[in-house]
């Protein structure tokens, strides 16, 4: 199938603002692995901007790239090694090397635990129960590859099914057009709102059952709209009146956390307002996104395979680069302002350098979502690297 740059940057965008996000949940008052000496409540405003959508757009976005990969594989047995590899490979590393660090920076900071981090990583992160009501080893930030290969794995048994080969046509017409807006935001608010009354993402894989029924969803839409020009041809079309609700739906969330900050609403009424908001915002912000970057974002560029192919090692690393620099800063006292400003480029340089250290290793590579190099490859590798994006 024919790549679609404008997919490339939304994906790229979204694991940025992801990053940013991330970062933001050390200023907010809402639970994480550390925090700034004195959250602020108005840092809510802001987050909320993406709140409602970013890992809903992940989903799709994975989808999407999966459906590509797909495309490239020898069938569903080559697609599921190729997705095993990439996915797997990373997670058992992330879990072993890159987690532990934030698990032992939270009990340290949280509870009080008087150990240092080699102490913590020799005899407690591997004790496959419970520290301080925390499961070690745990996965952490890397939920979502969890979620992406089960997801995975589910897509593959779908498309072993006689018949599935003609769903696209089946998919076109639920989602041509303003379907494509439309749709999505009544599934969500009848399964999300109506019938479930969705709360907090539990990332335990087996009782996050509302989560699922958001992320999978997603996911096999994204896999679909990958093949469907009728429907991308219909978020293109309503892509300005998508904005223009996602903007109304945040200037009512951000209005009623502004009255009433840390979801303190006064009462159910003003609550299911929010709610409602919310619900509709994840759609419309999505579908915005993607009608842009099918109008205006459908172009290559120098660094696109470049980022592309860095997003993931980016997003294996920064939880960790986020917490460990906010633990050596903190206890000089230098306020939330200032504690900003270095987060964010001490991120983005640790980023680089786990991204720029793991590609040029050819053993590492697999470790950090990537895919070895063959013997030929290395021989004329040159250190602007234009590979194929690797995606999740």
């Amino acid at each position: 199938m024919e790549r679609h740059y404008g997919m490339d940057w939304l994906r790229i965008g979204a694991f940025a603002l992801l990053i940013l996000y991330h970062i933001g949940m050390v200023f907010v008052p809402w639970g994480f692995h550390i925090k700034t000496a004195q959250p602020m409540d108005w840092v809510e405003i802001p987050m909320l901007l993406t709140n409602p959508w970013r890992l809903t757009m992940l989903f799709v976005v994975s989808g999407y790239a999966s459906r590509a990969l797909f495309a490239k594989s020898r069938g569903v047995g080559g697609f599921l090694k190729n997705r095993n590899a990439r996915l797997l490979i990373p997670l058992v590393f992330g879990m072993a090397v890159i987690v532990p660090p934030q698990t032992w920076v939270e009990i340290v900071g949280k509870h009080g635990y008087g150990h240092g981090f080699a102490w913590f990583f020799g005899h407690d992160y591997f004790r496959f129960g419970t520290l301080f009501g925390i499961v070690m080893p745990t996965w952490n930030h890397l939920w979502f590859v969890v979620y992406l290969w089960v997801y995975t794995l589910a897509l593959a048994l779908l498309m072993l099914v006689p018949g599935s080969g003609k769903l696209q046509p089946v998919f076109d017409k639920l989602f041509g057009g303003g379907r494509a807006l439309w749709a999505p935001v009544l599934f969500l608010m009848i399964t999300q709102y109506w019938l479930f009354h969705r709360d907090d993402d539990t990332h335990d894989l087996f009782g996050d059952a509302l989560a699922h029924l958001q992320y999978f969803p997603a996911f096999l839409f994204g896999f679909g709209l990958a093949g469907s020009r009728a429907a991308m041809s219909g978020l293109a079309r309503y892509w300005k009146l998508s904005a223009a609700i996602a903007i109304a739906c945040y200037a009512v969330m951000a209005g009623l956390m502004i009255a009433w900050p840390d979801f303190s609403f006064p009462t159910r009424n003003v609550a299911q307002i929010f709610l409602i908001a919310r619900e509709i915002d994840v759609w419309v912000a999505i579908a915005a996104l993607i009608g842009m970057a099918e109008r205006f974002w459908n172009r290559d560029n120098g660094w696109r395979a470049t980022l592309a192919e860095a997003t993931f090692p980016f997003y294996i690393i920064h939880q960790t680069a986020i917490v460990l620099v906010e633990f050596w800063i903190k206890p000089f006292g230098l306020g939330p302002l200032a504690e900003f400003l270095i987060l964010v480029p001490a991120t983005v340089v640790a980023c680089w350098a786990f991204y720029l250290l793991g590609r040029e290793v050819n053993w590492l590579r697999p470790l950090i979502g990537l895919k070895r190099r063959s013997v030929a490859a290395r021989a004329v590798a040159v250190p602007h690297v234009r590979a194929q994006p690797d995606v999740a």
